[in-house]
């Protein structure tokens, strides 16, 4: 079968998030699929096969870490919708029967993609004790993103402390389910972006996650009753880096990003 590797939120090969594709005819038992995500090692690896017509989604989509299944993932989804579209096997929008429900991708006109998301549920809590430590910043702001993203969302002083975070990972995976999303306003937005973040999910296998898409679902809720606007750029300020587009109407969330797939091969087990 068909494997590829597809670069998300992003318009060049080698930056914004990879991830792990595969087409199926069916899903095959869960230790294969975690095997194969595994084997690809990178943060979220797509299984996808096609459903009947007539029903509520056209393809059923699950995501893998290198050590789990996860209920939510956008990168990986904007990189199964781009195969999808590229290779002629779906046009116009796909609809993905999921964990986390049905999640459609419509194709834009310039090549884009956008995600159409629940929007993840906010509630603020106490800075746990032992988070500033662990990442290595005080948070001004703490959120529970519910149970679909599972992070502890905290704002931090401004767009430079966000980049310096070396954050201590071992003990910051005592404080969420999956990790931390550390944010701040952008310095200038000039810059085409109006607040940054950056993704630690030590639970999932995943140190620091490239592009998170389905962090964004709480990102943009957060910043649009922030900075008063429902269309916000949002800049993931990893190594690789990578920017989504955001828009909030209520309980839905749409993301929008490029991908470009890297590598395209054959798996042989």
């Amino acid at each position: 079968m068909r494997i590829r590797i597809v670069d998300a939120f992003t318009d060049r090969p080698f930056a914004g998030n990879p991830a792990g594709v595969l087409l199926l005819d069916a899903f095959p038992g869960d230790p294969w699929l975690q095997n194969v995500a595994l084997e690809v090692n990178h943060a979220e690896t797509a299984f996808a096969h096609p459903l009947p017509a007539g029903g509520d989604a056209d393809w059923a989509l699950r995501w893998f870490t290198p050590a789990t299944e996860v209920a939510m993932c956008g990168h990986a989804t904007l990189a199964t919708a781009h195969v999808l579209h590229t290779t002629g096997t779906h046009r116009g929008p796909v609809r993905f029967a999921t964990r986390s429900g049905v999640l459609i991708a419509t194709p834009g006109e310039d090549g884009s993609v956008t995600l159409d998301f629940p929007t993840a549920p906010l509630t603020a809590v106490d800075v746990p004790e032992g988070v500033a430590e662990a990442l290595g910043a005080r948070p001004l702001t703490a959120f529970d993103t519910g149970p679909d993203i599972g992070d502890l969302l905290v704002e931090v002083a401004d767009e430079r402390t966000v980049h310096a975070l070396r954050p201590d990972l071992k003990a910051l995976a005592a404080h969420s389910e999956r990790g931390v999303i550390a944010t701040a306003r952008a310095e200038n937005p000039a810059l085409g972006y109006d607040f940054v973040s950056r993704c630690f999910f030590p639970n999932v296998g995943i140190d620091e996650d490239p592009v998170t898409g389905s962090a964004h679902t709480a990102l943009a809720p957060y910043w649009s009753e922030r900075l008063g606007r429902s269309v916000l750029t949002g800049l993931q300020a990893s190594p690789r880096s990578g920017r989504v587009r955001t828009e909030v109407r209520g309980g839905r969330t749409l993301l929008s990003g490029r991908a470009v797939t890297v590598i395209e091969g054959n798996l042989l087990v």
